[in-house]
């Protein structure tokens, strides 16, 4: 036997374990118990053979160094194989079958630890030997004739299954996967995110909202640690741009990560057709910046400039100013009818950003800088204030008459875009119209019910991507171009719905790997019973539906004497009252009854009557689209002057109005198809059957036929 220590050494190092990686994290029972059971091993007199069972991914080597560095023998080597790897024959370990043992591993660790890895991997030959040495600690050399030694060190190996053999002579430790010790997942996130910023230099490290901790605690994490390590990772990366890895170096508080850059694997994805992969030229097409930069630079700008002058300088009512029939008679039939089409593609070349967007870029060009994003849970108080600026415009809208007076509604539109140009000088990106815009809260509240996605494959991302363009921005690579990055500051394989994309298509254009997709889907995806429903915007949804109940408030509340006789003429205070009455219908209504609702589910209720709302809305919206859009031309030319216009051919313009009858029958039809969809998601959403969903049906159904009644024609 060779008595170098030196050789012995260098036979030693490729399998040398240094120090352990990281302890035990979190304060569940799990947690302690797992502790206790370390602390337990390591202090054993008698060094008793220890068997780490677990899923993939929990470092159960890990647990094995924590062992042997602080138990009385950590001045001991430590040395690591993996199972897979050893030889049949016992070689490995026990040394070359011709020299008797000489340069065994088991010789050179002497009195050190030995851990193997994966031994549910080793192979089935040497599995006695094994249980042998755990047993017994004997051992001998391959090939005949060799004699029996003791191996005085200790015994550590992992496994990934149940092994029977070794549990009866192994001290046996069960680490429990990160699934069971969700209430662990917080301190296990700041923790590794302090590991890892420290390795980047980044100081002090930054912070994880407890919004997110909440989101990823419905994660299963079916790679455990590993795969937690990994998101941590691409976290870090995704925020290594210039001006946030400034602010997190620049000392003082620290920074709070966002969100959308922890991402996991979503759910699989069933039954999509990705309509690049059918037409990959459209691809092409839809992702050119000309076409983009045209359509809202030297397009969509300037039409809304246009729309906003003839609002302000041509007649006030609806009958003679085609602005005006061009707002409410075309805009909100056209969007709830792209909804379960094209999702929040409206918002893709909404004026009001692109006002946004050009404020911001000659801003920048004078030496601006806006701030970056508001980290944290911003929906917490994002939420609640977009649904009462919502409610404040649909009081405004009814209470001054804004459908039939013109430069009320451009007032409106105006105001709407000094937000996004103020939030766009205040912000980067486009914090307004993901957090405050009312109009891009009603579209990503509706946008759960489209039946088109884009979406990019988790698994390219993580395995190919390491610029992160699609979400921070960069320079061109490959066929990726330049861009500024997700407008809304979210990741695409981040997305969990429709509810953060606008389908701008920045992403397509900046991945240069093909990774994003268009694809047609199921309609309301989106909607399943594990989501996880953003905070407060459920009470979007009360808001529209009271917008109905207050656009119809004579059918609600006018049999009441108090009532005014309307609210759009008399004393500002009984209107202001009845009006605030009609809209909080709906809220006090699930006020009432949210008793009575399982409260697991009582938000998810809320988003399966979603298609109803929809139907709903469009009824509400049809008689005016249907009555009066077809009459833009004769609306629009009529106000001209007679020398400009000869007389006789505005009576020849062609014109269009649908009869009542088809009107009240497309009303019904989209109630109808709004119910059925509601139905449906119902059966989705709830846990309990029978009675129950027989229950639920029979409110859907009766909110049905009310909605129906309020906005008969």
């Amino acid at each position: 036997m060779s008595s170098d220590p030196q050789d012995r050494l260098l036979k030693l190092a490729p399998h040398l374990v240094g120090r352990s990686r990281r302890g035990v994290v979190g304060g569940s029972r799990y947690a302690r118990r797992l502790r206790d059971q370390i602390r337990a091993a390591a202090a054993d007199p008698q060094r008793r053979p220890v068997l780490i069972s677990g899923e993939p991914g929990l470092e159960k080597d890990n647990t094995a160094a924590l062992i042997h560095f602080g138990s009385p023998q950590r001045r001991q080597l430590m040395l690591r194989l993996d199972g897979a790897t050893l030889r049949s024959d016992g070689s490995t370990l026990f040394g070359p079958r011709d020299s008797d043992g000489v340069d065994a591993l088991l010789d050179c660790l002497g009195s050190g630890s030995l851990l193997i890895d994966k031994v549910d991997q080793v192979p089935e030959e040497l599995v006695p030997a094994l249980l042998e040495l755990a047993a017994t600690g004997r051992w001998s050399a391959p090939g005949p004739g060799t004699s029996q030694r003791h191996f005085p060190g200790r015994l550590f190996f992992t496994a990934e299954r149940a092994l029977p053999r070794f549990d009866r002579v192994c001290t046996l430790i069960r680490v429990p996967p990160l699934r069971v010790r969700r209430q662990d997942l917080g301190e296990w996130l700041r923790y590794s995110v302090r590991l890892r910023a420290r390795k980047l230099g980044w100081a002090p490290a930054p912070e994880v909202s407890e919004a997110t901790v909440k989101r990823l605690q419905n994660h299963d994490f079916p790679n455990n640690l590993r795969e937690l390590d990994e998101m941590v990772n691409r976290a870090l990366q995704q925020c290594r741009r210039e001006g946030t890895e400034q602010a997190m170096r620049g000392g003082g508080a620290s920074q709070v990560l966002p969100e959308d850059v922890f991402w996991t694997r979503s759910r699989p994805a069933r039954l999509r057709f990705d309509l690049w992969r059918w037409k990959p030229g459209l691809r092409d097409w839809m992702r050119a910046p000309q076409l983009w930069n045209t359509l809202l630079f030297g397009l969509v700008s300037w039409l809304f400039v246009l729309v906003n002058l003839w609002l302000w300088l041509g007649p006030q009512d609806r009958a003679h100013n085609g602005g005006l029939n061009l707002f409410w008679a075309w805009w909100w039939p056209l969007i709830l009818l792209g909804y379960p089409l094209v999702g929040r593609l409206w918002c893709a070349f909404c004026p009001f950003m692109v006002w946004g967007e050009i404020a911001q870029r000659l801003a920048r060009s004078l030496g601006w800088r806006p701030r970056a994003w508001p980290r944290g849970d911003t929906d917490r108080w994002a939420a609640p204030v977009l649904a009462a600026g919502f409610a404040a415009i649909l009081l405004w809208e009814e209470l001054a008459d804004l459908e039939n007076t013109a430069w009320l509604s451009s007032c409106l539109l105006l105001l709407i875009t000094a937000g996004a140009v103020l939030g766009s000088l205040a912000f980067e990106k486009r914090f307004w119209c993901r957090h405050l815009c009312p109009v891009g809260g009603m579209n990503g509240l509706f946008a759960k019910l489209s039946v088109l996605e884009l979406r990019a494959q988790a698994g390219t991302c993580s395995g190919s991507c390491s610029s992160y363009a699609c979400f921070k921005g960069g320079p061109a690579e490959g066929e990726g171009l330049a861009t500024a990055g997700c407008p809304l500051g979210t990741h695409p394989a981040h997305l969990e719905d429709n509810r953060n994309c606008v389908l701008c298509l920045t992403c397509a254009q900046a991945c240069p790997h093909r990774s994003v997709q268009l694809r047609l889907r199921p309609p309301a995806a989106d909607i399943q019973r594990d989501m996880g429903p953003p905070w407060g915007e459920s009470g979007l949804i009360l808001v529209l539906a009271g917008g109905v109940c207050l656009h119809h408030w004579q059918r609600l509340l006018g049999w009441w004497p108090l009532a005014p006789a309307s609210l759009q003429a008399g004393s500002l205070l009984p209107r202001l009252a009845f009006g605030s009455l009609a809209l909080a219908v709906p809220s006090l209504l699930f006020l009432a009854l949210r008793p009575w609702l399982p409260r697991p589910q009582a938000r998810l209720l809320l988003y399966a009557l979603l298609p109803l709302l929809w139907g709903v809305l469009l009824a509400r919206h049809l008689p005016l689209g249907m009555a009066e859009a077809g009459m833009l031309l004769p609306v629009s030319l009529m106000p001209l002057d007679a020398s400009l216009v000869d007389p006789s051919l505005l009576g020849a313009l062609p014109g269009w109005r649908a009869d009542p009858h088809v009107v009240a029958f497309c009303q019904t039809a989209a109630v109808g198809l709004g119910s059925l969809g509601s139905l449906l998601l119902l059966r989705r959403v709830m846990r309990q059957r029978g009675p129950r969903l027989l229950l639920g049906s029979g409110a859907v159904l009766a909110l049905s036929v009310l909605g129906r009644w309020l906005v008969a024609a």
